[in-house]
């Protein structure tokens, strides 16, 4: 008498399922989370995980959730979980595109109305660098811009469409013709980092020590507003009713995102968030931030009405911007990044 076929455990488990991709969207190397079913682990180990068609690393296995870290060389596509039993539907995920690299960053990279991105080759503090700034055109060609500013940090345009940039190491702010030449526009600034203009051609820069100064169009300077201090950088955006948002980062993970009024009053706006550096504002009104939430690194959404979302996972994110070409600029310490976020930012002029 024949013995029963032993069912072998392709035949009883099911197929893995995805639900949902948290969050939708990753740097390369960044650490995304699978919500679903049937996502292991098995009796060998995790399953097997393919994002763009190459192997991802499996961070974490559970029935229902499965961490992953983005392959290095993946793009944007469909992410998959094979097991014993088959492989699970397919679900998209956005993977940012780097565009150079080489780079410094210390805060968020300028984007011009045309879409060239200008970012910085930072450089430790102090020293100088062969080159201060950098120009990417939007297909990621990169060349040397601006040579000659020591640890270049803040880029803001005016409404005229000039760049300025600011030394940390000086605490100059310097002009920037269209060759790349630069001139001192303003002196006096300490640790000048961030720096944002407002329709009217005022110019905010922020001295990490503690002070945020307004200079106006004639360059006279004024103490805007005064807060804690970073050790890091003080990061600026300004929304359309002239309203400061600000990021100190210090060394704790419930740091906050300032607002300062017209009238340079300081409120907390949003707190809890780990070492909160550069940040943009959308057409909606959103705070886009790069920080960290709930212990994971990334692009955070914050909403007006106080709601946090990471939107993005990525690691030793710096900076953010919004180009007018509908891409999201990212800059890292070392590299700058664009991903179509579906996000519309915030034009002041």
């Amino acid at each position: 008498m024949p013995r029963p076929r032993t069912q072998s455990a392709a035949d009883i488990l099911p197929d893995p399922r995805i639900d949902d991709v948290v969050p939708p969207a990753a740097l390369p190397l960044g650490e995304v989370e699978l919500i679903g079913a049937h996502l292991g682990p098995f009796a060998f180990g995790p399953p097997a995980v393919l994002v763009d068609g190459h192997p991802a690393q499996v961070l974490m296995s559970r029935p229902t959730r499965l961490a992953l870290r983005v392959p290095e060389q993946a793009s944007t596509g469909l992410v998959e979980v094979r097991s014993p039993s088959g492989a699970s539907n397919a679900a998209p995920l956005r993977v940012a595109h780097q565009l150079s690299a080489g780079l410094h960053p210390v805060t968020s990279p300028a984007v011009s109305r045309s879409g060239m991105i200008y970012a910085t080759i930072s450089g430790p503090r102090g020293k100088q660098t062969p080159v201060s700034v950098v120009r990417v055109s939007p297909d990621g060609r990169g060349t040397p811009f601006v040579t000659g500013i020591l640890n270049a940090t803040g880029l803001a345009f005016n409404p005229e469409g000039d760049l300025f940039v600011t030394s940390r190491a000086e605490g100059n702010v310097y002009r920037i013709d269209p060759s790349g030449e630069s001139t001192v526009y303003a002196e006096g600034m300490g640790v000048a980092t961030g720096a944002v203009f407002d329709v009217q051609g005022n110019l905010f820069v922020g001295d990490r020590s503690g002070t945020i100064f307004k200079i106006d169009p004639e360059r006279q300077i004024f103490v805007y507003a005064t807060l804690e201090p970073s050790p890091a950088a003080y990061h600026l955006a300004l929304n359309a009713e002239g309203v400061l948002f600000v990021t100190a980062p210090a060394l704790n993970s419930n740091d906050a995102i300032w607002t300062v009024g017209t009238h340079g009053q300081a409120t907390v706006w949003y707190r809890g968030l780990g070492r909160p550096h550069g940040l943009a504002l959308s057409r909606d009104g959103d705070v886009y931030v790069v920080a960290c939430l709930h212990g994971r690194r990334g692009l955070v959404r914050i909403t007006p009405a106080g709601d946090a979302t990471l939107v993005l996972a990525g690691p030793n994110l710096v900076g953010v911007a919004f180009s007018p070409l509908g891409t999201t600029i990212l800059a890292t310490s070392e590299a700058v990044y664009d991903v179509d976020l579906g996000v519309e930012g915030l034009t002041l002029f």
